[in-house]
């Protein structure tokens, strides 16, 4: 089994649709109708979720004529908030096809058919011509790609010379090797961090210079923190990562604090442009 695969297994839910309708429903929400703020607990699959992509969006700089490329795009939620907020028309494309099937129904259902657009397949292998967007962004993808040159030179082959790429993702710390498992992984085999300096090789090889460097550790500690303290006291919400990874995310959550505080990964965010 090819590490894309393996990949694709590990997110992969097989009634997932469903199981939203029915965590929507318990949750007093409409699952015909739902809102950016209903879907904000299950479809912000990252660190410190909507406030995060809230941050990434903002130092983008997204306008309404933009055409904006989401590489590992999930349910879609960082694509329908940005739609949502700046009007700019999105493209997601993302290894597991189950993920697409079920973000292009949410959009749908929101109304930002007319918006975004999601489809399967492989960010080294993009199905875009070249200079096809004038901005994209990543979150919580690279982890699951051993091949971060062949990605970045992916992404900078279909971006306008001149546009803008964001990247929050978890780069590797210095605290030792990560605890598994973790949300994205169930062990090391299709788990592959890099350190801050091979992350500014891969990108600076790829094309990119780097703008903006911002390493939001502290701010992801309290807000795992945050999060396990809830899971104590009331239990799994009845819509939250706890839908899409089932029994393991608690032993998941509690191994993020502690990869976090260890120093073993450090969520990142990265503002770097083409050049020219």
């Amino acid at each position: 089994m090819s590490v894309e695969t393996e990949v694709a297994s590990h997110y992969t839910h097989g009634d997932l649709l469903n199981a939203i309708d029915a965590a929507l429903t318990k949750a007093g929400k409409n699952p015909a109708k739902p809102t950016l703020d209903d879907l904000a607990p299950i479809d912000e699959f990252h660190v410190r979720g909507r406030e995060a992509t809230h941050e990434l969006g903002a130092h983008l700089g997204l306008k309404a004529d933009h055409r904006v490329l989401d590489v590992g795009s999930g349910l879609g939620g960082p694509s329908r908030q940005f739609a949502a907020a700046y009007k700019c028309h999105i493209t997601g494309i993302d290894l597991t096809e189950e993920y697409c099937r079920v973000a292009t129904a949410l959009a749908s259902r929101i109304g930002l058919a007319d918006r975004v657009r999601y489809q399967q397949g492989s960010a080294l292998a993009m199905p875009f011509p070249g200079s096809s967007f004038d901005v994209a962004y990543t979150q919580h993808v690279a982890m699951n790609i051993a091949d971060k040159a062949g990605l970045y030179r992916e992404v900078a082959r279909v971006l306008k010379p001149g546009g803008k790429f964001g990247i929050y993702d978890l780069l590797q710390g210095q605290g030792g090797p990560v605890l598994f498992p973790v949300p994205w992984a169930q062990d090391a085999s299709t788990s592959f961090l890099a350190s801050r300096d091979e992350m500014r090789g891969f990108l600076s090889e790829a094309g990119f210079d780097v703008i903006t460097w911002n390493d939001t550790s502290e701010l992801g500690k309290e807000w795992f923190k945050a999060l396990n303290k809830r899971l104590a006291e009331t239990g799994p919400p009845p819509l939250g990562f706890n839908v899409l990874l089932g029994a393991d995310f608690p032993a998941m959550a509690k191994n993020q604090v502690r990869n976090l505080v260890e120093d073993r990964i450090r969520p990142t965010e990265i503002i770097c442009v083409k050049r020219t």
